[in-house]
C-alpha cells in the first residue's frame, strides 16, 4: 500500500513536470559537422587512475568483421578527423612508436611482445632516417616517391609532407646507407614525434611530428564499414585514438567516441548488464550526464574523462567474453534515453552514484563539504526503502568487520594514528539519516583522532571507510545504538536520537495527492543496517535505529562494524535502482527519488 502510494504520487509529479529542457551550453562540449558530441576517454596516462601508464609503443588491431586499415591524420577544433595518410585495407595491426631506438619481442617486465628499450631482437627501429625530399603538395603524391624506396615512407613534419627513407640504430649506419643510396641527409625529429609500423616488422608506415602539442590521430578502417570496432589492451573500442608525447616522454593514448557510444560503453560495467531495463535507463542517464558535466576535467592529461571508477568504468564494447561489455538491454536502456539528461533549475545536475546506500544515502555537506541549500539541494539523504528488497542479490548487505583492539590499534596505527599508544574507545556521531559522519579515535594516552567519510591523499581513501576497512559509512559497532529500538518498554518510540514519543494516536501522514489521514499502528522504520522492521509497540526488531542522528561511544576487547552497503553514500544507490525498477519505477522517477528536486530534459 505505501509503496503504491508512494509510486502514484510520484508519477502525478512526473506528468507535471514533464517538460523538455534545453541546457545552456556552459560547457566545452565539442559537436563535429554530423553533429555528434565527441568524448575523449583516458586509456593510457601518467594520471594515476588510469590503469595503463603511458607506453614507448601502443598497439592497435582490427577487430575482425568490424573494419580493416587505418587512416592517420588529426583532429581539428571541431572534432572533425583530418586524414593526412592511410595503410592498404590488408594491414590489420599497427604500433605507434616513440621515436627512439625500440626493438621488437617478448618484454618479460611488461609481460607481453612489444617494441621495447628495454630488450635487444633483430627486428630493431631506430630514430635515424634519410631524407630523401620534402615540400609535397598531397600524401599520394609523396607515397609514389617513397615507394621508389626499399625502406621508403611518408612523414607529416612540421605540416609537411616528407619522404623518408630507414630507420636506423645510429648516426653512422644512417651516414652508411646515403652513401649507397647517393643522395639524403641524415634527419630525427623532437622528442614529441611518433612513428606507425606494421605489428611485428621494423617498417614504417608512417611518421608524425608536429613538435609541443603535436597530438596524431588514427581513426582505423579503410573500407568504409558501418561499425567499426578495434582492439586496445585487451579491450574492443569504436572511434578513433589520439596518441601524445605530453612531456616529451612516453606516448598517452585516449579514445575519441561519440556520446552515445560512450555511454553504451559504461552502463554496462557501472551496473549489471542484464539488470532490469528501468534500472539500467536511470544509470544511462546518470552516465550521459556526468560526462557532459565534467568536459574537460583532465585536459592536462589530454582528455575529458578517464575509463576507471574514479570518472566512469568504461571499456568500450568489451573483451569479447560473451558475459562481458553492452548487452541488448543496456544498450537497449541507452538508445531508449539518448540525450536525456538529470537537470537542475535548468543546469547540469551533479548525478553521483554508487553500488548501495544499504537503506539511506547521506547529504553530500556531510561528505564532501558541498553546499546542499544553495548549489546541490538535490544531493541530500533520502530513506531508502527498497534497496532492501533485493538483499538476495546484493554482495554488501549486510556485511561485517571485526578487529580486536589490538589489530584496530595496529591498524589504524599503520596508517600514522595512535603511534605509542592503543585504542582507548571510538565516538560516532550519526546523522539525521543513519549513517556515521564523525568517527573519532580517543586514545590511552590522552589524545584522540577524528575521521569524516571521505578524505584523501595521494588517491588513496583516508576518511572512515579507508581507515577502518568499512564498505561504507552506514554501520554500527557493538551494537551500540543512538537510542533504544522502538518499543522500548515505556510505551514511548524514539525520535531524533534524544527526544520521545508516547504513541502513535496523534501522529499523521500526508498522503501523495496531498491528503491529511491518521498513521496508523502499521508502521515501520529503517535499522542502521538498512533492515526495515515493524514498528509496533514492544517489538525490538533486530538492533532498534539510529536514524534521528546522535552520538554513542564504544568501548571493549573487540569491535564489531555491522554494516550495509558500498560506496560514497551519495546520489543513486544502484542495487536501490534495481529494487525500485522490479517494484515497477520508471527511469525518471528513479532518479528524482534519489535526486530530489531534479527534472529529467534533453541535453
Amino acid at each position: 500500500m505505501e509503496q503504491t502510494m508512494r509510486r502514484n504520487w510520484m508519477r502525478l509529479a512526473a506528468a507535471v513536470l514533464a517538460i523538455t529542457l534545453a541546457v545552456p551550453t556552459g560547457w566545452a562540449v565539442r559537436t563535429n559537422s554530423d553533429g555528434e558530441v565527441m568524448i575523449r576517454v583516458g586509456l593510457a596516462s601518467s594520471y594515476q587512475y588510469v590503469e595503463t601508464g603511458e607506453l614507448e609503443a601502443a598497439h592497435l588491431q582490427n577487430n575482425t568483421g568490424y573494419g580493416t586499415g587505418f587512416r592517420f591524420g588529426y583532429y581539428d577544433g571541431n572534432m572533425d578527423f583530418v586524414e593526412l595518410g592511410r595503410t592498404e585495407k590488408d594491414i590489420d595491426q599497427v604500433a605507434v612508436l616513440k621515436t627512439q631506438n625500440l626493438y621488437y619481442g617478448r618484454d618479460a617486465s611488461l609481460g607481453k611482445t612489444t617494441y621495447s628499450s628495454s630488450i635487444t631482437s633483430n627486428i630493431a627501429v631506430g630514430c635515424y632516417h634519410i631524407l630523401i625530399d620534402s615540400g609535397y603538395g598531397d600524401y599520394e603524391d609523396a607515397r609514389r616517391d617513397a615507394e621508389d624506396y626499399e625502406d621508403g615512407f611518408v612523414a607529416w613534419i612540421d605540416e609537411e609532407y616528407q619522404v623518408r627513407v630507414g630507420a636506423y640504430l645510429s648516426k653512422g649506419e644512417a651516414l652508411d646507407a646515403i652513401d649507397t643510396l647517393g643522395e639524403g641527409t641524415v634527419v630525427g625529429t623532437t622528442s614529441y614525434g611518433m612513428s606507425i609500423v606494421e605489428t611485428g616488422t621494423d617498417h614504417i608506415l608512417f611518421q608524425f611530428d608536429q613538435g609541443t602539442g603535436g597530438i596524431l590521430a588514427i581513426l582505423p578502417d579503410v573500407t568504409g564499414a558501418e561499425d567499426v570496432r578495434t582492439w586496445f589492451s585487451n579491450y574492443k573500442y569504436r572511434g578513433g585514438f589520439l596518441y601524445q608525447r605530453l612531456n616529451g616522454g612516453n606516448i598517452s593514448v585516449v579514445n575519441v567516441v561519440e556520446l552515445e557510444d560512450y555511454v553504451k560503453g559504461v552502463v554496462c560495467y557501472e551496473m549489471g548488464r542484464t539488470w532490469p531495463l528501468e534500472a539500467l535507463k536511470a544509470q544511462a542517464t546518470c552516465a550521459r550526464t556526468y560526462v557532459l558535466r565534467n568536459m574537460g576535467r583532465h585536459q592536462s592529461y589530454g582528455f575529458d574523462v578517464c575509463g576507471s571508477t574514479e570518472c566512469q568504468a568504461y571499456h568500450g564494447c568489451g573483451d569479447g567474453r560473451s558475459n562481458s561489455g553492452p548487452s541488448e538491454v543496456s544498450d537497449q536502456a541507452v538508445e531508449e534515453t539518448a540525450g536525456q539528461v538529470v537537470l537542475y533549475n535548468g543546469k547540469l545536475a551533479e548525478t553521483v552514484y554508487s553500488s548501495s546506500a544499504g537503506g539511506a544515502t547521506e547529504d553530500a555537506k556531510n561528505v564532501w563539504g558541498t553546499d546542499t541549500v544553495n548549489t546541490h539541494p538535490y544531493l541530500k539523504g533520502v530513506i531508502d526503502p527498497y534497496e532492501s528488497l533485493v538483499d538476495d542479490l546484493n554482495p554488501y548487505s549486510p556485511w561485517t568487520v571485526t578487529y580486536t583492539s589490538e589489530e584496530l590499534t595496529s591498524k589504524l596505527q599503520s596508517n600514522g594514528f595512535g603511534v605509542g599508544t592503543s585504542v582507548d574507545y571510538l565516538e560516532l556521531t550519526y546523522s539525521e539519516m543513519g549513517n556515521v559522519i564523525r568517527l573519532q579515535v580517543h586514545w590511552k594516552n590522552g589524545n584522540s583522532n577524528t575521521f569524516k567519510p571521505s578524505a584523501s591523499s595521494g588517491g588513496i581513501d583516508m576518511g572512515i571507510r579507508g581507515n577502518f576497512g568499512v564498505k561504507s559509512i552506514r554501520f554500527t559497532v557493538n551494537g551500540k545504538m543512538v537510542s533504544q529500538p522502538a518499543g522500548n518498554g515505556s510505551g514511548s518510540y524514539a525520535v531524533n536520537g534524544s527526544g520521545t514519543l508516547s504513541g502513535t494516536d496523534d501522529v499523521y501522514v500526508i498522503s501523495g495527492t496531498g491528503s491529511v489521514s491518521g498513521a496508523g499502528s502499521d508502521l515501520y522504520v529503517i535499522s542502521g543496517s538498512g533492515k526495515i522492521s515493524s514498528l509496533a509497540e514492544g517489538n525490538t526488531g533486530a538492533s532498534g535505529t539510529n536514524v534521528g542522528g546522535g552520538t554513542v561511544t564504544v568501548s571493549g576487547d573487540t569491535y564489531v562494524f555491522d554494516g550495509a552497503g558500498w560506496g560514497h553514500q551519495l546520489g543513486m544507490s544502484q542495487f536501490g535502482a534495481n529494487a525500485m525498477a522490479r517494484e515497477g519505477f520508471d527511469y525518471d522517477e528513479i532518479l528524482k527519488f534519489y535526486f530530489p528536486g531534479v527534472q529529467v530534459g534533453t541535453y
